[in-house]
């Protein structure tokens, strides 16, 4: 018999998420025919979009790494979606056991999957809510139990940013979570942009506006402004590949198709 336990009750199996759309385009297996074919919409649209999705998928992992070697030892995963290999507690709990981790995250088969996932692990914890709302989610369980906000914190919001829109006033979320964590803490972030002429922006928006997440690229400027309080570490604000880039991985010739900024700051 098939497990479909991280299938929430209630849940519309016709109406797309992002979080299940990025989930297949890495391979996954906790998504729903609806969500296949807004991938495949995508693909004809931007035939290297799983490309950019693993590239979004290594940056993370790098990244967590790299908080890592700084000192830091827990994580808030803001806009965490589907666990698939290699989510932030295997890669950091893989070199600190008891690094700890609070994913956050609205959708429902987002959290049931990882709660699931995660039921064995003293360590880190699932919740649920809306990440444009900072307060519920300082304020959760899941936070309090598990993090010390007054011991740095690696915060990630990776492909979070370009779901938030203008009116739900991006800056101000980033800046109530930055707020909240002390000195030396760090954010990690990617984000769509529309700077790039080889990425169809518009069509993807477009395409997107059929499932439940609207997409709201941004300039390098605006995105830059999300790290209002930070000091960006080097490299800067570049795109997935050109972060940091392992040695001996992969070697892109065009860094315009990976489709994102990213780059990592540190509170002083």
């Amino acid at each position: 018999m098939t497990d479909v336990t991280w299938i929430p009750e209630g849940v519309d199996l016709t109406r797309p998420s992002a979080a299940r759309i990025y989930d297949h385009l890495l391979g996954g297996g906790h998504n729903f025919a609806a969500d296949r074919a807004i991938a495949a919409k995508l693909v004809e649209v931007q035939p290297n979009v799983a490309t950019i999705a693993r590239r979004n998928r290594a940056f993370l992992r790098r990244a967590v790494l790299f908080m890592i070697e700084q000192g830091v030892r827990q994580f808030l995963d803001l806009g965490s979606g589907i666990p698939t290999v290699g989510n932030v507690h295997e890669i950091a709990q893989r070199v600190v056991p008891d690094a700890r981790i609070v994913y956050v995250d609205s959708e429902d088969v987002a959290v049931a999957h990882s709660t699931l996932m995660l039921r064995e692990n003293p360590f880190a914890t699932m919740v649920q809510a809306d990440v444009t709302r900072p307060d519920d989610v300082l304020g959760s369980g899941g936070v309090r139990s598990l993090l010390d906000l007054d011991e740095p914190v690696g915060l990630l919001a990776v492909t979070l940013g370009h779901y938030i829109s203008p009116e739900q006033d991006p800056v101000r979320v980033f800046a109530r979570y930055r707020d909240a964590v002390p000195s030396g803490s760090l954010l990690a972030l990617t984000h769509f942009t529309d700077d790039f002429a080889d990425i169809r922006a518009d069509d993807l928006v477009e395409t997107m506006r059929s499932t439940q997440n609207n997409v709201f690229p941004r300039t390098r400027d605006e995105v830059l402004e999300l790290f209002t309080g930070f000091e960006l570490v080097e490299p800067g604000l570049v795109t997935t590949s050109q972060w940091r880039p392992e040695p001996g991985g992969e070697v892109v010739d065009d860094p315009s198709q990976d489709g994102l900024w990213v780059g990592a700051g540190r509170k002083p």
